[in-house]
Order: C-alpha cells, then sequence, then structure tokens
C-alpha cells in the first residue's frame, strides 16, 4: 500500500490566475477549533495507554494536514473496516525498517492519530480514503497478532507556549518566508495572489510549515518528534530559506492541478 498524495489542511486559498480576474483573498490557514487544538495539545499523562492500529507509511503526518491513501491491502481493508466498526482513527507512523508493502514494517515510535474524512470505496474492494491529522502518540508496545499492527499508546502533550519577544520575533521571521515561498510558488504557477493570511498560532503555524516543505521524511520525523513549539520553528527557519532558494531555481516545479488543493476562490 502506498500513499496517493499528501495535501495541507490547512489551506484554503483564493487566487487569481490572471488579470481579468478580481483581487481574491489567499486564506494559508484556517484556525482550527478551540476544541481541535485542545483534544491535540491538553491531554492527562497519567491515563491508561490507548489501543491503536498502526499504518506505517513512508511518509510523515503532521498534526492538522490532509493525507489522501489508496488502500489495496487486505491487512489495512481490515484495518479500516476494524476502524469504521469502532469508531475509531488509526496511527500513521513512519518506517524506520521495511516496506509498505509485504511483510510488517518496523515504524518509529512517534507517530499521528488519523481521522478518517471520507472514504470510497471501489469494485476490487480497494479504497481512497483521505484522513487528517490530529494528536502524536508514542508507542509503548507493539501487538502483532492481527493481519495489522496494533500499538499500545501514550499522548504526546507540546510544551505551552509562553509569550516573549523571542517568540514573536521567530514567528515574525516564519511567516515572513513563507509568505515569500508562497507567493513565488503561486508566481511560478502563473497565479497571483491578492491577499494572505496565515495562522497566528505559534503551533499550529509550525506544523503547517513543517508539512509544506520538501524533506526527506526523517527530517520530518524530527520535527513530529519535538514537543517544543519555538524549538521547532527555529528549525524550519533554515529549511524555508533554503527552499525559497531552491524554487527559485526551479529545483521544485508545481503546476496549478498541484496547488489545486490550495485554491478556493471566493
Amino acid at each position: 500500500m502506498g500513499h496517493v498524495a499528501c495535501h495541507p489542511l490547512t489551506w484554503t486559498a483564493g487566487v487569481s490566475e490572471a488579470k481579468e480576474y478580481p483581487p481574491e483573498r489567499l486564506r494559508a490557514g484556517v484556525r482550527p477549533a478551540k476544541s481541535a487544538r485542545s483534544a491535540i495539545l491538553n491531554f492527562d499523562m497519567g491515563s491508561p495507554l490507548e489501543p491503536l492500529p498502526l499504518f506505517p507509511l513512508n511518509t510523515v503526518l503532521f498534526p492538522y494536514a490532509r493525507l489522501q491513501l489508496h488502500v489495496f491491502e487486505p491487512r489495512y481493508r481490515e484495518m479500516l473496516r476494524f476502524c469504521a466498526e469502532n469508531d475509531t482513527g488509526f496511527g500513521i507512523a513512519l518506517i524506520r525498517s521495511g516496506d509498505e508493502v509485504g511483510a510488517t514494517p518496523d515504524p518509529f515510535m512517534v507517530g499521528t492519530v488519523a481521522r478518517i474524512i471520507s472514504s470510497q470505496v471501489h469494485e476490487d474492494g480497494s479504497s481512497d480514503v483521505w484522513v487528517q491529522g490530529e494528536r502524536r502518540f508514542r508507542i509503548r508496545h507493539l501487538d502483532d497478532s492481527r493481519p495489522y499492527l496494533m500499538g499500545e499508546v501514550e499522548p504526546i502533550v507540546e510544551l505551552e507556549v509562553e509569550p516573549s519577544g523571542r517568540l514573536d520575533q521567530v514567528v515574525m521571521q516564519a511567516k515572513d518566508l513563507l509568505e515569500q515561498y508562497l507567493n513565488g510558488r503561486f508566481a511560478a504557477s502563473g497565479m497571483r495572489v491578492a491577499n494572505m493570511q496565515l495562522h497566528d498560532d505559534p503551533t499550529v503555524l509550525s506544523f503547517m510549515i513543517a508539512n509544506l516543505l520538501h524533506a526527506e521524511p526523517r527530517q520530518k520525523q524530527v520535527l513530529l518528534e519535538m514537543t517544543d513549539t519555538e524549538e521547532r520553528l527555529h528549525e524550519l527557519l533554515p529549511l524555508l530559506e533554503q527552499q525559497i532558494i531552491e524554487a527559485d531555481t526551479g529545483l521544485y516545479p508545481i503546476s496549478t492541478e498541484d496547488l489545486s488543493e490550495w485554491i478556493h476562490r471566493n
């Protein structure tokens, strides 16, 4: 089983492709409801371990991000049935060793719970599934008695963000670089951004940037495992700067189709 496409959840964009379009609004990230953020950040660390079906992949899912999957292996089709019957999500964890298809791979111990948003079952029994990243977890025990892995997991809690001048500065830098990066990507695809709004929440902003950037999966895994928002943003700044340079050189070409999940014309 391999993932089909990864789309950032927090992008809803309004752009104009040519001068004849009126100025439109780009909303790069809609703030999640307070209840959703609380569900991701606030957990009782003394609570018992939670059983969670696991789906090891060669990609990292961040909180708030969306991922599109094509599921065809019988073991993962069974896992989806379990999730539907028990009204639960499943955990996506980056593969440490092994492959997505075939023998059970060895996952990293930190991953993200994926909530199923929608699915489409095909005549051959395979499914296209769209999921949203929610809270992070740490695997404490693995159970391979089923066709798919089950984990006994505990939540990972992000440290509370303490307001400070230092944090304000790194958030401002991140927003400036992200806006520069996005403007360049849209311009390269012949689209003009009339207005751009980015998340004010530093934690959401950090995950949004981490999800967007081109990086090796293991580099993204490091970002996922961090529990300090300010530290994560500091790590992201040089990556953003480098990818602005690489985008200018055409290293990562992008088409209008690639941007379609981020675009909404108001």
